[in-house]
């Protein structure tokens, strides 16, 4: 028996569990908040040393004695940008900086469009991503600029600091296909984008396999390749081909595990890596539940009560028609427009009829999604449907004919550490003999 653990750092906290790499089974769990930010400042902008006493925190107890090895999952989004001498030249930008939206529109244009950024790397450039982070530190923030030297992501910077910070930087495939600056159809960084955004090269992590090991620490522990959170969430489902998983929340995302990249050039399908050496096609949405919050408040309910109405229509709610584009939408591209309410007669204006419209609209919203991964290929056997949301009894019984394939809704946890673990214990077994590099644990 080995034992490995998996550590996710998210946005809000640090989650560890430690398993059993012949059962899976989890053998204990650590949590801890991340400590609250300064006030003042952007809410984007985070000391990193955050993270680790988060995780040192989530690690009392002796919880990791008898670990042989450890992933790391992290939220994505982020950027790290270091000088020379491995220093943070200011603090880690995260999640989707509004503060960047005209950089990345700038950078799609200087590119040639949409679509050249798609055929270059599989996504266009949007707030969230690094290429944009790093044209909007050249030009708010051009002395800052000058002095990068290198940029990582969170999961390659968590994993540094465990290894003991040396000279050898890595990442994997799925962080790499985040950033805007590597292809997941080629496998291959793009350093011109990064010098097309920050104005100059700099020094990139070494993309390493999903089973292969980043080092060790100076305690004999090994450390994986670790992944982005939404790859490792996949790899904690034990997702295949097949298989979909849509994400409830204000917004909604759709992905899928395919064995080619899939170039689009509207830039509709994100063209990412997943954690296993195959690739994950992502299409979001802007509009998900933050659509049924709104028609609850607008009937005075919450999520539930709004479950309970609509179950007491009847598929089509009698003949009303939502159309949640409430944040104006991403899918299809229409940023700057409005949702609308259609089908309104007398015997319609009752609210068990607007309440199951509303959930109809969310899942036939994200049914759009779906349906542009199936166009381009992407077998849809089963949907994994994740999110506080999944739960409402209404999502559950609208959702199998609206989305036409079998639903599961996965019992609440930390699939995101699972995968980390997971993948821990792939690679563990690879060094080991005992596992090949070329199939995860079952």
């Amino acid at each position: 028996m080995g034992i490995v653990a998996g550590l996710d750092s998210s946005s809000e906290s640090t989650r560890i569990v430690v398993c059993d790499t012949d059962t899976g089974a989890v053998l204990k769990q650590g949590y801890a908040p991340h400590p609250a930010p300064s006030s003042g400042g952007s809410p984007n902008d985070v000391d990193p040393q955050a993270w680790l006493l988060s995780l040192g925190e989530a690690a009392e107890g002796g919880l990791l004695e008898g670990v042989q090895a450890i992933g790391v999952s992290a939220q994505q989004h982020g950027l790290l940008a270091l000088d020379g001498s491995g220093a943070l030249v200011r603090p880690a930008q995260m999640g989707n900086d509004r503060r960047v939206q005209s950089a990345a529109a700038d950078l799609i244009e200087t590119l040639g469009g949409r679509a050249a950024w798609a055929q270059a790397v599989g996504a266009v450039p949007t707030a969230a991503q690094s290429v944009a982070k790093l044209r909007w530190m050249a030009r708010s923030e051009p002395d800052a600029a000058r002095r990068v030297a290198e940029v990582l992501q969170p999961h390659d910077w968590l994993v540094w600091q465990l290894l003991g910070r040396p000279l050898r930087r890595t990442t994997d495939r799925g962080t790499a296909s985040g950033t805007g600056y590597w292809s997941a159809a080629t496998g291959a960084w793009r350093p011109d984008l990064v010098e097309l955004a920050l104005g100059h090269q700099v020094r990139l992590p070494e993309v390493i396999g999903p089973a292969q090991a980043a080092g060790q620490t100076p305690e004999g522990l090994l450390i994986s390749a670790g992944t982005g959170e939404t790859m490792a969430a996949a790899f904690g489902l034990g997702v295949g081909v097949g298989d979909a998983v849509i994400s409830l929340g204000a917004s909604g995302s759709v992905f899928s595990i395919h064995h080619e990249a899939l170039a689009d050039h509207t830039g509709t399908i994100l063209s990412y890596a997943d954690a296993t050496g195959m690739h994950l096609p992502v299409v979001h949405t802007l509009n998900a539940v933050r659509a049924l919050r709104g028609t609850a408040e607008l009937l005075g309910t919450d999520l539930e009560g709004l479950s309970a109405l609509a179950l007491k229509s009847t598929p089509g709610s009698y003949g009303m028609v939502m159309l949640p584009y409430l944040e104006g939408e991403r899918t299809p591209y229409l940023p700057h427009t409005a949702g609308t309410l259609t089908g309104l007669r007398r015997e319609s204006m009752k609210p068990e009829h607007l309440a199951r419209a509303a959930f109809e609209g969310m899942l036939c919203g994200l049914g759009d999604a779906l349906d542009i991964l199936r166009g381009r290929g992407v077998g849809v056997r089963r949907v994994f449907l994740l999110g506080p949301a999944a739960d409402l009894q209404a999502v559950r019984a609208i959702a199998p004919a609206l989305l036409g394939a079998q639903i599961v809704v996965p019992q609440p946890a930390d699939y995101a550490a699972l995968g980390a673990a997971r993948q821990a214990a792939w690679a563990l077994g690879a060094a080991q003999g005992t596992l090949s590099p070329h199939e995860p644990p079952r």
